[in-house]
This record gives structure tokens, sequence and C-alpha cells, in this order.
């Protein structure tokens, strides 16, 4: 049973903050001996309600909740914003201690990666489309680093957001196929009251970019209308969404598709976008059919 909310001796717990695996893997033995259930949350950090969204499911879920905070480096390709990418460390875990989080796992890149570690992972398929085909190697990376995680905290759960769709779909058969023991929950996006997806890239949007970006939820809302009407030909909701954006001169189109929501091949309900507008590139989904506010 997870923790009620509020007062209690669990919740006045202070958050532990643990930077090597040994810690962790030591932490969460003792839940899991004790017989509670423990979940986890990954994020590289700077925060937003959409990762508070899933450290409040995970909380009403779980007994003890984990939220990692690493900016992986495997991840990121050549000219890519590791360098620059929003670093929040204080503010995060002001944060975690607001959600009355039990530990926050800090490693360093050398803790994560030893000297001499070459070992990487690769979920074959998912990974060579679309965001794999326009960021070679970015999903090996996202997927050594998720087996490792779960390797080091050994959850029960772990919970990650639909925004990053063909991520999500990845690490739910990277679960499976490697037999973690660990259920993976997706989490509705969460989104700004003008529909744009809460990202922590979204910092690096001026005011004039912010207003355009609003243009990627309004191309998903034009292929769900299509779609509501009854359009189901892939091309004609795709152009749907490709009429919005080129009507948009600051935004750069990676790719716009509609494809099968558990492989990200071949037609299917889910329409997803990669722009790039300004500096920052945004992702957005939805599986046509569903409201999308």
């Amino acid at each position: 049973m997870a923790r009620p909310e509020g007062g209690g001796a669990a919740a006045s717990e202070r958050l532990a903050l643990i930077g090597d695996v040994a810690g962790i893997r030591s932490a969460t033995e003792g839940w899991r001996c004790a017989g509670e259930r423990v979940g986890l949350v990954p994020t590289m950090g700077a925060l937003h309600a959409g990762h508070l969204s899933l450290i409040q499911r995970c909380r009403q879920e779980c007994d003890r909740t984990v939220v990692s905070i690493f900016v992986n480096p495997l991840q990121f390709g050549p000219g890519e914003d590791y360098e620059c990418y929003p670093r929040r460390l204080e503010d995060d875990l002001a944060l975690l201690r607001a959600q009355q989080v039990d530990a926050a796992f800090v490693p360093s890149v050398e803790a994560m990666y030893p000297p001499g570690a070459t070992t990487r992972v690769r979920v074959k398929g998912i990974d060579e489309v679309l965001e794999g085909r326009h960021r070679p190697s970015h999903f090996e990376g996202v997927a050594t680093v998720v087996l490792k995680l779960f390797n080091a905290v050994r959850p029960h759960r772990a919970y990650f957001g639909q925004k990053d769709a063909q991520q999500a779909a990845l690490v739910e058969r990277l679960a499976r196929d490697l037999d973690t023991g660990v259920e993976v929950v997706v989490c509705p996006t969460v989104r700004e009251a003008d529909g744009l997806a809460l990202s922590s890239r979204n910092v690096y949007l001026s005011e004039e970019e912010r207003i355009a970006a609003r243009r990627l939820v309004e191309a998903l809302r034009a292929a769900n209308r299509r779609y509501l009407e009854g359009e189901r030909d892939p091309e004609r909701l795709r152009g749907a969404m490709l009429t919005v954006l080129r009507a948009e001169p600051l935004a750069r189109v990676d790719y716009a598709e509609v494809v099968d929501e558990r492989t990200f091949q071949g037609p299917g309900p889910l329409a997803v976008l990669a722009v790039r507008i300004g500096e920052a590139r945004l992702l957005d989904n939805h599986r046509l059919g569903d409201p999308l506010p």
C-alpha cells in the first residue's frame, strides 16, 4: 500500500541524497526486505509539473519513491545540448523534499560509467526509426542508462511520460525482453494552458518562439479532427499536420507521422511530431481519436 499523503512518521523522513550505486541499492534492498514496493522516476533534472505528475503517481502506487537525476551523456549526439542542458540541482532537490520523495539518486558520470565501461544496450527495430533515425545512438544511450538504473534501484515500478512516446515504448520493450521484473507505467502528457507539452527544453524558447511552439499541438488537433471525421489514410492525416506546421516560419519539421504505437513503424493511431523552433527541438504526440485539450 502506498504511503498516505500528509503527516505520519514516514512522511516526516528527510530526503536521502545518494550518489553511488552501492548506496541506492542498499537503501532500496532494505525497503524491499521490509515488504515495501519501490517506485522509480528517472529524470535528467530541471524538474517541472510533468515530472511532478510522475512523482505523485508513483507515491500513490508505491510505498517508497526514488527519483534519479542524471544528465546522461550517452544519449546526446555530437553538437547536441549536453553541455548547456538545464541543470538546477538545488531547486530540484527542494521540489523533491516538498513532494516527500524518499531518495534522490544523483550519480556522477564516473559513478554510472566507470573507466573501461564499454557495454551498451540496444532495442533493435524501434531504435532505428523516427527519433532513432534523426538521432543515431540516442536510444542506445537511453536503453543503457535505463537498464543501469533498473539494476541499481531494482524498482517494482518505473514511471515515464507519454510525451516521449517512442522512448516509453522502447523502455517497455527493454523491460519485457530482458526480464527485469520492472513494471513500466506510462503517464499522460502534462500540458500548459495553451496546450504546449511541458519539457525541460522549453526554457530555450524566446517569447516569439514560445508562441510559435503552439503549432505542435495545433497540428495534432488538426489530425485529430480529421480522424474523428472518419479519415484513416495516414498520408492525409500527416498532411493535416504538415499544413499547420508549414504555416509557421519559425518551425523546422524533422518529422510528422502517423504510426503504430508499439513499433513506431507502419500506419497506426499515434500521431508523432518532432519540430525545431530556434534552439529547441520539441516532441509531441497524440493517440488519434482520444480527447486532446
